[in-house]
């Protein structure tokens, strides 16, 4: 298996400045993807996602945020600390008007860059398949209940 990147895409009854605050605000994400989020929606900045009672916390930089098109962070860092020179993941949010709503392009890039052993490349590459298969319906869903609400 290749191991390069990772794609889902899903449509959505919302706009694409909706869909772009719940991909890139901590208060969303938050309510679909991780427990907690701390971050600016500003390229360059640093922050954090967080799951359980800080359990799995994972840093996070942003590298892109062009409302309301594109949003796209760096993680899975090296040791958990942020060092651009080290490999580490990219996920990019794409948006794109479709009738109505949104067409949502997640990709998630930098698996073979990380320098990881075979074992680990392959083992890390199944869990964030899985977890996108998890998270991005939820995604949906919680757009769905956003929009849909009074």
């Amino acid at each position: 298996m290749e191991y390069g990147s990772i794609e889902r895409e899903i449509y959505v009854d919302a706009s694409p400045e909706v869909v772009f605050e719940v991909v890139s605000s901590p208060e969303h994400i938050s309510q679909w993807w991780s427990d907690d989020a701390d971050f600016d929606v500003t390229p360059g900045a640093v922050g954090e996602l967080v799951w359980g009672d800080r359990a799995q916390v994972a840093p996070i930089t942003v590298v892109r945020a062009e409302r309301p098109r594109v949003f796209s962070f760096r993680w899975c860092y090296p040791d958990g600390e942020v060092d651009d020179s080290a490999g580490s993941l990219l996920v990019t949010f794409e948006l794109v008007a479709s009738g109505a709503g949104t067409r949502i392009r997640l990709t998630e890039t930098g698996f073979r860059e990380t320098g990881w052993e075979a074992a680990k490349l392959a083992e890390q590459y199944r869990e964030h398949t899985v977890g996108w298969d998890t998270y991005v319906p939820r995604l949906g869903e919680y757009i769905a209940r956003l929009v849909s609400a009074p």
